[in-house]
């Protein structure tokens, strides 16, 4: 009964608070805090960070009173960047969770490869430190226009074993018109679905003088995105259908422990998530099974989200970011969705949010040569109905069988 109440408590915190979203308001709030880029194309927009690594912090298909999509962490944003006294003990001391629905992040995470973890530290979280290039250090905003921002950055990073990579990095964002999105996902919709997508595209490139070798580590691109969740929010993915022993496993569900059945629903091509920020679990889908696309639904606010990213070679493999040394360091996945919530028993969550993430293969990249990963993410909110055609032509799904997932 006291979980029951709980749980009960958690969605009502949720609900509140998809009442109360506004991106207008989340404006205001960025604005007042740091520098604040925006693109716009009609009515939808696009709010973006320099400051935070030129990152998407909100998107909405109405730019004076529609909703915000994007998680902001409003007391860290509020708090700045605080001298290294003052992070001592606190979590900013090792990352700041400023929330946003697409930042850019490099990977792997763990591993004898992480760019995570030092040499000499082992797998435990107070080791764990977001490298300053995707945490503290702003990009430079090489040009912008009504529709396109971009931006640059270089930085040296050294891995768990020791490996240097000097790397450029580049980031260009572009909002998207709706003769684009609808290009997109191949599916025509009506002048009463309401909308906003727009399309990253993100280099890194070795500027040393040493190629960047498998057996020493790789890099990688990976683009997090994360959401406000409601209540109802179901992460959908679809994936190729097939023998585990051809494909590998349908889905990797054990990245912070089993994800419990009531959170996870895997058939035989699709597979559905709870995105409602009430339970900290993670997902992961590998190369060979995706599709090259994701999304959510959330059907107390009818929105579909789409996440889509350019399917390319991965002659190297895909890295891993699981905290140990591994065996397979190149057999990471392509697709990640989390869900927020206590990281254990009266440890309050960073959230509520919940993320869709995708990542380019492993980097072998030689001197000058470059990496690029392109990615989609388009909300779409209205109709149910034509909600529900969008999303069987582009999830293979109809949004009855989402609401019926789950044990809902």
């Amino acid at each position: 009964m006291y979980k029951a109440f709980i749980n009960y408590k958690k969605h009502c915190k949720i609900m509140t608070e998809t009442i109360n979203n506004n991106f207008s308001k989340d404006l205001n709030f960025l604005k007042a805090h740091t520098n604040i880029i925006v693109l716009q194309e009609g009515e939808s927009a696009l709010a973006i960070a320099p400051q935070f690594q030129g990152r998407v912090m909100t998107s909405t298909t109405n730019v004076s009173e529609g909703p915000s999509f994007g998680w902001i962490n409003k007391k860290v944003i509020k708090a700045g960047f605080l001298p290294e006294e003052e992070r001592k003990g606190r979590l900013e001391n090792q990352i700041y969770v400023f929330g946003g629905e697409e930042r850019f992040w490099l990977g792997p995470e763990g591993g004898q490869f992480s760019l995570f973890f030092k040499p000499e530290d082992n797998f435990d979280f107070s080791n764990w430190k977001t490298p300053a290039v995707i945490d503290t250090e702003a990009f430079t905003l090489v040009s912008k226009t009504n529709n396109t921002a971009t931006f640059k950055h270089q930085c040296e990073l050294v891995n768990k074993s020791g490996t240097v990579f000097k790397m450029g990095i580049g980031r260009s964002i572009s909002i998207l018109n709706k003769v684009s999105i609808q290009n997109i996902i191949n599916k025509p919709f009506s002048d009463s679905i309401a909308f906003v997508g727009y399309q990253t595209n993100n280099q890194i490139t070795n500027i040393g003088k040493k190629p960047w070798l498998p057996e020493t580590g790789l890099p990688s691109i990976w683009l997090l995105g994360m959401y406000k969740p409601s209540p109802e929010t179901t992460v959908v993915i679809p994936f190729k259908a097939g023998e585990d022993d051809d494909l590998g496993s349908k889905v990797n569900d054990t990245y912070f422990g089993k994800v419990p059945e009531v959170y996870l629903e895997v058939n035989n091509d699709v597979l559905y998530f709870k995105g409602d920020g009430t339970k900290r679990s993670k997902i992961g889908v590998n190369s060979k099974r995706s599709k090259g696309i994701a999304g959510s639904y959330d059907a107390v606010g009818k929105v579909l989200t789409l996440v889509k990213y350019n399917a390319q070679d991965a002659s190297n493999g895909y890295v891993n970011s699981a905290w140990e040394y591994q065996e397979e360091p190149y057999a990471g996945d392509v697709i990640n969705a989390y869900n927020d919530g206590e990281p254990e028993p009266g440890v309050a969550p960073m959230g509520p949010f919940y993320e869709l993430e995708t990542s380019s293969p492993a980097a072998a990249l030689k001197p000058n040569e470059t990496m690029v990963h392109i990615q989609t993410t388009i909300h779409l909110q209205g109709d149910e109905d034509e909600l529900s055609d969008i999303a069987e032509a582009t999830l293979g799904v109809r949004v009855d069988a989402i609401l019926k997932s789950l044990e809902r």
